[in-house]
Formats: C-alpha cells, sequence, structure tokens
C-alpha cells in the first residue's frame, strides 16, 4: 500500500485539533486530523459525571457558536462540552479521522517532511500539529505503597461518590479537580480529608461580574507566559451548582477535614506540612488583590456596579486550620479511597523530532517549534494566560494557521524569468 500524503497533520481531535482545523480549512490548507478515541474524549470519558465548564458559556467557548443548551451565564456540564466539540467539527466538515493512533514521528532523511507511523499505516506529512492538550499522563507520587484494602486512583478516574471504597476518602490536591470532588463526596454523606496545597483563589463573581470578565477588564488575559517549567498554576474555582467561589473555611464547615500538603508516608501513616495555616492566607491574599484590583477599576472608570463587602468576609479560621492535622494514620482513620488530583505530566515520546529541551518539555514560541514544521497547541500558557481556556485554544489555533499559511507561501514561490533585454530597452525612455 502506497504511503498517504498530507500537507499538514493534526494530532488530537480535542478543543485544540478542532479549533485549528477550522482555522486551517478556512485557509485552504489541506490536512487530516488524527484522533486515537472519540472527539473530545476526555470531556467523555476523563472527567467526573457532575462536571461543568469552569468558565461561563458566554465566554468559554469558540466565537462561531455559542452553547445549544446551557444559557450565556451558565456553565456548561461536561457532555455538552463534549457534544458541542462534535457539533463544531461537523458544521465544517472536519476531516477528523477517530480511532487512529500515531505512535511514532520522525524527519524524514534527504527531503522535506516527517514519516509518520500510525495504527492505520504509515503517512508522510509536511507539517505536524501536536494538538493533544496538556492532559496526557496522569500523575500519582508515589508516596503511598499500594496495600489491601487501600483504593487509590487519579482524579481523571473518578466519576462519582458511588464507585469508591468503603470508609473515608483523602483528596490529594487543591485546584478545581480537588475541590470539587471533595465537596461533591462530603456532599454525599462521606468523611473526607482535603490535602490543600498552594493555589491561586479568585472570586467566581464580584460586583455583579465574573472573573473572567475581570481577568478581561484587568488585562490579565494579556500576561506574558510564564518561565518554563512553572506554567502551571493550581487555581481554585469552580463552575459546579451554577458557579461559586472557593473558600476552603467552607468546605471546613460542610464536614470537610483540611491538611496541610502531603509530604511522606511511613507504615501506613501520612505526614502533611505545617504551613495549611500560611497556604490559605496566600490564597486569601490573591483574592483580595484581585477585589482591590476590580474596584479601582471601578472607580477609574465611573462604572455603576453595585458594592459587595460580604465578599471580603471570611468564616472563622476551622479547628483544622488552627490546629492542624500533622499526621494521619489511614488504617486508624478508616480510610478507605485516596484520589490524588496531583495533575498530569506531558508525554511526547511520540515525538520524536528536535523540538524539546533537556527536560523534555516542549520548546516552542506561541506555539511554532525550533524544528521548522513542528508546531504545538492546546498547552498552558502557550501564548498567554488565555490559552488553557476554550476561546484561548482557538486564537492560538489561528496564530498557528496563520504560520503554516505563510510558511506555505515561501515554499510555493517561484522566482519570474527575467524579461529579455531588448524588451526592457525598449521601454519608453530608456536610452543605450
Amino acid at each position: 500500500m502506497p504511503t498517504e500524503q498530507i500537507d499538514t497533520l493534526v494530532v488530537g481531535a480535542g478543543q485544540a485539533g478542532v479549533a485549528l482545523s477550522e482555522h486551517l480549512t478556512r485557509s485552504g490548507v489541506s490536512h487530516i486530523v488524527l484522533e486515537k478515541d472519540r472527539i473530545a474524549e476526555r470531556w467523555r470519558t476523563g472527567r467526573w459525571d457532575s462536571l461543568a465548564a469552569n468558565g461561563p458559556a458566554w465566554h468559554d467557548r469558540f466565537p462561531n457558536m455559542e452553547f445549544p443548551v446551557t444559557g450565556p451565564d451558565g456553565f456548561a456540564p461536561k457532555d455538552e462540552v463534549a457534544t458541542y466539540f462534535e457539533t463544531y467539527a461537523q458544521r465544517f466538515n472536519a476531516p477528523i479521522r477517530c480511532g487512529v493512533a500515531v505512535t511514532r514521528v520522525t524527519r524524514l532523511s534527504g527531503r522535506a517532511g516527517f514519516l509518520v507511523e500510525t495504527s492505520a499505516g504509515l503517512m508522510e506529512a509536511q507539517r505536524v500539529v501536536a494538538a493533544t492538550g496538556p492532559f496526557q499522563r496522569p500523575v500519582i507520587p508515589a508516596l503511598i505503597p499500594e496495600r489491601e484494602g487501600l483504593q487509590q486512583l487519579h482524579s481523571s478516574a473518578y466519576y462519582n461518590p458511588a464507585q469508591l471504597a468503603d470508609g473515608a476518602v483523602l483528596v490529594v490536591g487543591s485546584g478545581s479537580s480537588g475541590v470539587q470532588i471533595a465537596e461533591e463526596i462530603a456532599l454525599a454523606g462521606r468523611r473526607v480529608y482535603l490535602s490543600v496545597g498552594p493555589h491561586d483563589r479568585p472570586p467566581r463573581s464580584y460586583r455583579g461580574r465574573d472573573f473572567v470578565w475581570w481577568l478581561g477588564v484587568l488585562g490579565k488575559w494579556d500576561a506574558a507566559p510564564k518561565a518554563r517549567g512553572t506554567e502551571h498554576v493550581t487555581i481554585a474555582v469552580s463552575g459546579a451548582r451554577g458557579g461559586e467561589t472557593i473558600d476552603f473555611r467552607n468546605l471546613a464547615a460542610k464536614g470537610i477535614t483540611l491538611v496541610g500538603r502531603t509530604e511522606a508516608c511511613t507504615d501506613g501513616v501520612l505526614r502533611f506540612a505545617s504551613d495549611l495555616a500560611a497556604t490559605i492566607a496566600r490564597g486569601d491574599a490573591n483574592y483580595l488583590t484581585l477585589l482591590d484590583e476590580a474596584d479601582a477599576y471601578v472607580a477609574r472608570n465611573g462604572l455603576d456596579l453595585p458594592e459587595q463587602p460580604d465578599a471580603r468576609r471570611f468564616l472563622p479560621d476551622p479547628d483544622c486550620v488552627r490546629d492542624p492535622l500533622r499526621q494521619l494514620d489511614l488504617a486508624a482513620a478508616e480510610v478507605g479511597t485516596v484520589i490524588w488530583a496531583t495533575g498530569y505530566a506531558l508525554d511526547f515520546s511520540w515525538l520524536q523530532v528536535d523540538a524539546f529541551d533537556e527536560a523534555g518539555l516542549p520548546m516552542h514560541q506561541r506555539g511554532v517549534a525550533p524544528e521548522r514544521g513542528i508546531y504545538f497547541l492546546g498547552l498552558p500558557w502557550l501564548s498567554g494566560r488565555g490559552s488553557s481556556f476554550i476561546w484561548g485554544v482557538w486564537q492560538d489555533a489561528r496564530h498557528i494557521a496563520e504560520h503554516i499559511v505563510i510558511q506555505r507561501s515561501y515554499l510555493d514561490y517561484q522566482p519570474q524569468v527575467a524579461r529579455d533585454l531588448l524588451v526592457t530597452d525598449s521601454l519608453p525612455g530608456k536610452t543605450t
């Protein structure tokens, strides 16, 4: 069978791959999108059942289509988000092939392009875009040895409280996933411990505006990419139950026992850092800083937005913060499940090209790799703070598509044949 020839190959049909396919289609660039599962599979099976988008529907979407069910100020449930991307791709007949995994990409020798090995055979592509996003390999720290009777799972494998083993539950991680999962389990009547680490804690809304609006008018979406290796910021915010501000004191009031960062485990006894109160205080400072900036913006621009003094009032620190647990005997506390909401690691082992640094991190400028013809899309802080959001991915995809169009124009360039000297000499005003 002859090797299939492709101009541009996009790997991954999540929000990044669908967005790029739209821009490439509009630009007339021939391309194929390969997806090992289904369109937006992470939204379908890599999230818990009750998850809703963390951004309101008016903001966190592609600009050319609204969510069909959830209203502008609502937070779309995960299944609607997955269907949204599938429907969006159908609108422009995106050339997506599902059920095809890319296993290896290498540069061709002596000619332009890349050899692409897939589960459906070989391909050759002039350009390859890694649009697989940041959620590639779940990270579970090697802290707690496997033992009978203790269930350990990553947040990506958590779906609902009914799947958990009997007993109390320890959730490790205080970002959006950790706090939402811990609260859901506590509301189901289970005993829950939540291990809290450093985080940003924005208000869900303030003075009648969602925090995404405040980030926009305050220019925070335009923040430059962070230093390599420090791009990820744990953000405690939630779109659950119509959207709510995360306050760890409120979680404690719902029966959740807060503990510090999980540091070590010896003979079934976990040890926690002594920084719980300081960590929560730093999150409060982050929260209050945004409120201060918002108030200053309102005053400076003469906006008629309602004041919200209650937003600055916190519950008293609970006992678990004033006198935190420093260790927890898992068996004595009858902990049956540990859920690791500890994020993901990148896995580009299939992409064997010169586009990574010594630590294995992608090298790029706004998604354009130094290895010509290689691109990255869907990574946090690819071009700025908004790169992790649906609308930000769409903007990043437009930039990459424009770069591809420009590069193709260079390759298509053919110099004009020199004009006949006699014709040139005969031009009006020409003297010899």
